[in-house]
């Protein structure tokens, strides 16, 4: 089940009844709740930094997030995909930041991605002096490409982790991998990658 949500959903809905405050809610709610927090907001900000390249513009972005998340905490509850509708949402504060900046709502225009990638040496796309073509190529991937490839390369993590992140499958986050790949490695005129599935390679 997709976690993708209408723009007036994930912005906020005119007139829509207030949120209960949390201090009302029942205390399994409340534990919930600061618990997803915890467990997100570390990976939320790196992946926020690795789009926006401002720190101030990465926390800003996740904290709208939570915002919006605690206030529809008790209805994603009852959610099948709770973390996909939350990513949803983050990918819109994100947007709404290069917005707010008058910046174009494109990925890798700092070189925070650049500096991830020292990670993967053995890695042909590591290797690339070119970064701007780098750059160019990633951003002519397809949406679910580009959070694929930034998720593993930028940020470490394997297809499984990332396909929890997103509230995807895992089969699904493999095929967009190697997809992406098999595109970049088109794009960049470099070999094909023999196995691009997804895992780090240590």
């Amino acid at each position: 089940m997709s976690g993708d949500i209408s723009p007036d959903e994930a912005a906020g809905t005119v007139g829509a009844p207030r949120a209960v405050p949390i201090d009302q809610w029942d205390m399994a709610a409340q534990l919930a709740y600061w618990g997803f927090h915890q467990q997100r907001r570390m990976d939320y900000m790196r992946y926020a930094y690795l789009q926006l390249g401002s720190d101030a513009d990465a926390e800003e972005a996740v904290d709208l997030t939570f915002d919006q998340v605690m206030d529809r905490w008790l209805g994603m509850l009852q959610m099948e995909n709770l973390e996909g509708y939350a990513w949803t949402i983050l990918k819109r504060r994100i947007i709404d930041m290069h917005r707010k900046r008058r910046r174009r709502p494109e990925l890798m225009e700092t070189a925070a991605f650049e500096a991830a990638l020292a990670g993967h040496p053995e890695d042909p796309y590591d290797t690339l002096t070119d970064t701007i073509a780098l750059y160019a190529a990633v951003a002519a991937l397809s949406e679910r490409q580009r959070d694929a490839i930034l998720l593993h390369y930028g940020m470490g993590f394997t297809a499984a982790e990332a396909a929890v992140l997103m509230g995807n499958e895992e089969a699904t986050v493999r095929s967009q991998l190697r997809t992406g790949r098999q595109r970049l490695a088109t794009l960049l005129k470099l070999p094909s990658p023999e196995h691009p599935d997804g895992k780090n390679r240590s």
